[in-house]
């Protein structure tokens, strides 16, 4: 366990490149995984989550290296089953991801979790796979979690699954399907929510020559069966959802900073942050691949946010609202309490030692600004994105603030506290590497 020591910060200033974004890497991953022949992916994140997704496609037979800042990835054509149970960490999206995949192998495999079913749910996902001819079960292995897959591939047919609970049932769907015997039809019987992930999905599955038909917000979805996965050379871009962290910084300590690699007009639900800028009256510059944060002095205005597409954004949002001229209110927030930590009562619960006032009901937080933060001793729950914000609102607070656990950033983006710094925070420790 890592404590960094987080001290207010006048001005940052300069720019720095954006994490890889942790969505795309798992996501190419998994489709060269599926893909007949060799593909590069250049620029991946590395970190606990695409390390577990990496640990997933490699049990289950690709062919795996990492040479000049790129994983060469040959694919399992067929896929194998798992020869061990594979450790899926804490990643609830590699979990989700590769339960689907599993079952197109001929013979039954294992994933472990470390994590709770309760707070990362996959029953859904288990039925819809049961109505497709899937077997799977759940079952706990000494400590932890695990799940067990049949095999025997996927038939096809009709199922219905929520679009409330998590998009990446939908996006695990998508990416065995294509190799189900006969046509899949998905339909969701409530809205989609986090649709840009499952966007995100679609365009990853559309460049390996994957198709996938969506019909209206997503109410249904019809996959054609035995698709063959074409191997392709991609990039993994900038991440809006850890760049989110560093443009609220500049916001909040009113600094001039640039953030490069990122491209406003990728799927990427969470560029909502710059909007979220422009309402707070932050003056910026959005270019062709990167992002400023100008600096003009001004103070922030307060806002309303519905996060239910975004719900990543929520914890930032929190920091920022902390340092606005009055009430903001972030809503559609209720799946945060299905997060690494329920996110809802972190958030109050380590805001409120940092002075702020906080109100927090079962889908919203209302923020009332602005507020004199001081430094605090943070338990981030071993939530990295509490940690992250907490670490934000810290440049803004009077004294220094103790991120406790603090390595829990490097279940998304290690180089955090290190970006902070090149910045010109002051701060203590922070060094993770992945």
């Amino acid at each position: 366990m890592v404590d960094v020591i987080v001290k207010k910060t006048e001005k940052l200033s300069g720019e720095v490149c954006a994490s890889p974004s942790k969505s795309y890497t798992q996501r190419m991953f998994i489709a060269a995984a599926l893909s007949n022949g060799t593909g590069k992916i250049s620029n991946p994140l590395l970190s606990e989550d695409t390390e577990a997704t990496l640990r997933a496609i490699t049990a289950l037979g690709a062919e795996t290296r990492f040479e000049e800042n790129s994983w060469v990835i040959k694919g399992a054509v067929p896929i194998q089953n798992a020869k061990a149970p594979i450790d899926c960490g804490e990643s609830g999206a590699t979990l989700r991801f590769m339960i689907p995949v599993a079952a197109l192998a001929a013979d039954p495999s294992i994933l472990v979790f470390k994590g709770s079913f309760e707070r990362r749910p996959i029953e859904p996902l288990i039925k819809s796979l049961d109505d497709l001819g899937a077997k799977v079960h759940t079952k706990k292995i000494g400590e932890r979690q695990a799940v067990v897959v049949e095999g025997g591939g996927i038939l096809g047919g009709k199922t219905s699954i929520r679009g409330d609970v998590s998009s990446q049932f939908i996006s695990g769907l998508m990416f065995a399907c294509p190799m189900a015997k006969v046509e899949t039809e998905i339909l969701l019987i409530s809205p989609l929510e986090s649709a840009d992930y499952v966007k995100m999905t679609v365009g990853v599955l559309s460049e390996h020559g994957i198709r996938v038909d969506v019909y209206g917000n997503f109410e249904r979805i019809v996959i054609p069966p035995n698709q063959m996965y074409k191997h392709i050379d991609g990039r993994v871009p900038g991440d809006f959802s850890s760049a989110a962290f560093l443009l609220a910084a500049a916001a909040i300590t009113n600094s001039k900073v640039r953030v490069n690699d990122l491209n406003h007009e990728s799927a990427q639900g969470d560029k909502a942050i710059l909007g979220i800028l422009k309402l707070m009256g932050v003056v910026g510059k959005v270019c062709d691949k990167s992002v400023e944060i100008a600096g003009v002095g001004d103070s922030l205005d307060a806002f309303n946010f519905d996060a239910k597409n975004v719900p990543d954004l929520v914890p930032v949002c929190t920091a920022l609202a902390c340092f606005a001229k009055s009430v903001s209110k972030i809503t559609g927030a209720q799946r945060l309490r299905l997060k690494e930590s329920d996110r809802l009562q972190s958030l109050k619960a380590e805001f409120s030692k940092m002075g702020a006032q906080l109100e927090v009901d079962s889908s919203s937080i209302t923020v009332n600004g602005p507020i004199a933060l001081h430094g605090a001793g943070i338990d981030p729950h071993n939530d990295h994105r509490i940690a992250m914000a907490c670490a934000v609102a810290a440049l803004g607070a009077e004294g220094q603030t103790i991120i406790q656990n603090a390595e829990s950033v490097r279940k998304s983006y290690p180089q955090f506290f290190i970006h902070l710094k090149q910045l010109g925070a002051e701060i203590v420790g922070g060094k993770f590497d992945r």
